[in-house]
């Protein structure tokens, strides 16, 4: 088959990483796959790939918030209609965020697409009218509709009448492993200035969904109850689309209020071989989300042999055992998530048995499985929709 994955962003988030993984794994698989994506200019894809990439350029305006959304819509549509012109039409256009499908969508209702597959990994809670439409006309209106864990097709099901397939999720096992021994996890720990402390780790930048106050308020809590372990606090990530200026101005006077600012770093967005690095460096792997489609980074942690503490959610309760491959906490609860970290610090046979089970649970999402499912979707779909050339 000849595949086109369509992602908004060339930046290290969730949907990204996935978008690039399923590109290479239905490359390796055999099918021609190309992967598109929106790009500021001088922006480039945040990590090497053998997958043709095709970027489409648009450089935001000051305009407002709904305007740009719409910009980065039309600017997507238009470098998309391009490409389609240049390269032919895939058997499958796959987007995998609400903006790319909605200017494949704007494609497919001009004639010039056949079809429009879509992976909802989760449905947010946008204030914008313009994301609303957006998310709501990329649930309703693809031709076929897949998700990445269970409980999201459920919900899809329950609160969209949408009739979504299962696609899964996977990891990397092979690059996201332990350290190969304590000298080069010593080595990662002191290139990241870890040395000597207790190193709490989060991936996915400061926002609502990711829980950032609750953890920095847990931290603070095991902070005080633990000072000996001289806790310290790194988010990395966090490139996004979406403006949470409001969060991160919550998140700075909570900060301040807790008195805990030397203890907490903000990375921002951090390459691929940093991230492995804070993964094989980090002490405990915190993830106390409200929401989440599945929670890759929680899975790529633990496949690198990293205790994880996170949220209580059904997605996560799809690859995380309680109490034995990780310690799962009641969402929004600091105290509760203060307790977790201090039992992973005090508790050095607790923290073996959980690290020793995160690369086993990991095992079992490869992206060469996630890609299967892909790959007998878009058999099924294609030949419900050309009966007789499928016979």
């Amino acid at each position: 088959m000849h595949v086109m994955v369509l992602t908004y962003s060339v930046r290290p988030r969730g949907g990204v990483v996935h978008a690039i993984a399923v590109a290479e794994a239905l490359a390796a698989r055999g099918h021609r796959v190309e992967l598109v994506a929106l790009a500021r200019t001088g922006e480039s894809l945040f990590r090497d790939t053998h997958v043709p990439v095709h970027l489409i350029r648009h450089d935001p305006t000051e305009a407002e918030f709904d305007d740009r959304i719409h910009g980065m819509m039309a600017a997507y549509r238009d470098g998309l209609r391009e490409l389609l012109a240049a390269e032919g039409l895939p058997d499958i256009a796959h987007s995998e965020d609400c903006l790319s499908a909605n200017a494949a969508l704007a494609l497919r209702d001009e004639g010039l697409l056949p079809h429009v597959v879509r992976t909802v990994h989760h449905v947010d809670d946008f204030k914008s009218t313009s994301l609303i439409e957006c998310q709501d006309r990329s649930i309703a209106d693809p031709d076929l509709v897949v998700c990445v864990s269970e409980p999201w097709v459920e919900r899809l099901r329950e609160e969209f009448g949408v009739r979504a397939g299962l696609v899964g999720n996977g990891v990397d096992t092979a690059r996201f492993a332990a350290a190969p021994d304590a000298a080069e996890r010593r080595a990662a720990r002191s290139r990241h200035g870890l040395t000597g402390r207790f190193a709490v780790l989060t991936v996915g930048g400061i926002e609502p969904r990711k829980g950032s106050v609750t953890l920095l308020e847990g931290f603070a809590r095991f902070r005080e109850a633990a000072p000996q372990e001289r806790p310290l606090l790194v988010f990395a990530g966090g490139a996004t689309l979406f403006d949470y200026r409001d969060e991160r101005e919550r998140f700075d006077r909570r900060l301040d209020q807790l008195g805990c600012a030397d203890d907490v770093r903000i990375l921002g967005p951090v390459g691929d071989d940093e991230l492995l690095d804070l993964y094989r460096g980090a002490d405990v792997f915190a993830f106390p989300s409200v929401k989440e489609g599945f929670g890759l980074a929680a899975l790529e942690a633990m496949s690198c042999g990293v205790p994880v503490v996170a949220s209580d959610l059904d997605v996560f309760r799809t690859f995380i055992d309680h109490e034995r491959s990780g310690l799962l906490v009641p969402v929004g609860d600091a105290g509760r998530l203060a307790e977790a970290l201090g039992r992973v610090a005090s508790d050095p046979e607790l923290a073996r048995e959980l690290a020793a089970a995160g690369p086993e649970a990991a095992a079992g999402f490869g992206w060469a499985r996630s890609a299967a499912q892909h790959e007998q979707a878009y058999a099924a779909f294609l030949a419900q929709r050309h009966p007789v050339e499928a016979h």
